[in-house]
């Protein structure tokens, strides 16, 4: 018997979706739906009076909206929060101001490319991550830019490499961090990112226009080239092939690996397959185990490989996970990465 369910409240004004959310999260024996809500006012008193451990919110509510809610709630109460957006350009767009706010993770309403069996699994998943989640401060600008400089250097010459990046929760602002620090001749860089469809693409291109490096939403067929960065698009898994010198992504659908598509451990097997020695494998923020055993075969490969430490991350889950395997050649605060990444090439 589970003694210490995860209580949530589900804050959203579609009767619909308070009510597919509560049958889906009833199924399983964790987790509690403590409430419903219709608006933020509801919300406001379930809340204070309930001492929910995650909230689900809808980002476009009437009365007020969520990211109102959202900055009111991380200002007075900051509560583990999961997003829930619309999967539209605008949706991907607020999820991620959202995000930049103090949401943990995002989820797309039911419909459209995710089944509702497939979205109830992944919710499940998300909110045991929330959960567990470290509601870290948002840093000024300085401190997020400090350290940048010596990253952001020219690297004088680069070898053809390949640095492959996996994370998931808390990985919106990990990823910023390591890409915006990143010169404009580095290597070419792929990143799986656990996130919907649509927003990927939003958050390519918010990523594209603060950072040095080209940053966009990988296709079927892009090459990888130095100063680039190819985001994972969201429901699509990324496979790196290689012909003669040429390196270049794979965009497919499939089976979810480890509840996720796309999956870190799709991208660092087929790193460690085509690029071996030539790679650089680094494992950010995020609940669960995908990428470990993609990082392990990275490093029997001979790549270097780099995990998260534990004081950074958000949840502490998928770098654990692959230091456990011994798939990890160095632990690292998040600020250091970047700077390491440029001293390995």
């Amino acid at each position: 018997m589970i003694l210490n369910k995860i209580k949530v409240l589900i804050v959203d004004d579609s009767a619909i979706v308070r009510k597919i959310f509560s049958e889906e999260l009833s199924k399983y024996p964790d987790i509690e739906v403590v409430g419903v809500a219709p608006d933020p006012f509801v919300a406001r008193d379930k809340i204070v009076n309930l001492k929910p451990d995650v909230i689900t919110l809808d980002i476009e509510m009437p009365r007020m909206d969520g990211l109102t809610f959202l900055k009111k709630l991380m200002k007075y109460y900051p509560l583990p929060t999961i997003i829930v957006s619309s999967l539209t350009p605008k949706g991907g767009k607020l999820a991620l101001d959202a995000l930049d706010i103090g949401a943990v993770e995002v989820v797309a309403k039911p419909g459209g490319s995710y089944s509702v069996g497939d979205m109830g699994v992944q919710l499940a998943e998300k909110i045991r991550a929330a959960s567990k989640a470290r509601i870290i401060g948002k840093r000024t600008g300085d401190a997020a830019d400090s350290g940048r400089s010596e990253s952001m250097k020219s690297l004088a010459q680069t070898s053809h490499k390949v640095i492959a990046i996996g994370a998931s929760t808390g990985g919106t602002e990990a990823l910023k961090m390591v890409l915006t620090r990143m010169p404009p001749n580095s290597p070419g860089i792929l990143v799986v990112q656990h996130m919907p469809a649509n927003f990927t693409r939003a958050f390519a291109e918010r990523l594209n226009s603060i950072c040095e490096i080209t940053v966009s939403e990988a296709k079927d067929n892009d090459s990888v080239t130095p100063g680039m960065a190819l985001i994972a698009p969201g429901n699509f898994h990324m496979i790196l092939r290689r012909s003669g010198s040429r390196y270049y992504v794979e965009v497919r659908n499939g089976p979810m690996v480890n509840h996720q598509r796309p999956a870190v451990d799709i991208l660092f097997k087929s790193t460690a397959r085509y690029a071996g020695a030539n790679a650089i494998g680094i494992i950010l923020t995020g609940m669960g185990s995908d990428g470990a055993e993609g990082l392990l075969e990275m490093k029997q490969t001979g790549a270097a490989t780099i995990a998260q430490d534990e004081m950074s991350c958000v949840v502490f889950g998928m770098p654990k996970e692959a230091i456990r395997l011994n798939a990890v050649d160095k632990v690292l605060p998040l600020g250091e990465i970047a700077s390491e990444i440029v001293r390995m090439v």
